[in-house]
């Protein structure tokens, strides 16, 4: 038999405050998702602040894709990438080029406690990575502009 006890419950006062998660338990703490941690400079600043949630997922599966594109001209339609745009500067900006570049990281390098040289190791299998880059070259009147997915998409199309 559950013996009751005397300790307020602010949840059950009728004012529609909520116990929170779990009762009468800690919080517990929110996960995060975790990204490759060796991805080029400036990624967090980029990736982070566009309204379109794992960008870099959506510009992995762009570069899987377009290579075997039988039509990239509607590829690049369905993607939403503007052959002519406009930047914020309002710069006219004609895409010239779609780059896709992949890459495996088959090993690594440490310095050795104490500093000075460096420690090689191949990786195993599981423990390589599979990287894509994928760039878009537009040409601004003056000279190539080389932009990401995300980038194409805060140019003003026209």
């Amino acid at each position: 038999m559950h013996r009751r006890h005397e300790q307020e419950h602010p949840h059950l006062s009728g004012n529609g405050a909520s116990a929170g998660a779990g009762h009468n338990h800690r919080a517990l703490p929110r996960t995060a998702q975790w990204q490759t941690p060796h991805l080029s400079n400036g990624y967090d600043r980029y990736y982070h602040h566009h309204d379109e949630p794992d960008l870099d997922l959506v510009e992995n599966a762009f570069a899987e894709s377009f290579a075997d594109a039988s039509d990239p001209t509607s590829f690049l339609r369905l993607a939403r990438v503007p052959f002519e745009a406009t930047d914020a500067e309002g710069n006219r900006l004609v895409l010239l080029r779609v780059e896709c570049e992949a890459s495996v990281d088959v090993g690594s390098v440490s310095p050795r406690l104490g500093g000075g040289e460096m420690r090689y190791a191949p990786l195993p299998r599981r423990m390589t990575t599979r990287r894509r880059r994928l760039r878009f070259i537009y040409f601004d009147g003056s000279a190539p502009r080389s932009l990401t997915l995300g980038e194409t998409r805060e140019l003003t199309e026209g």
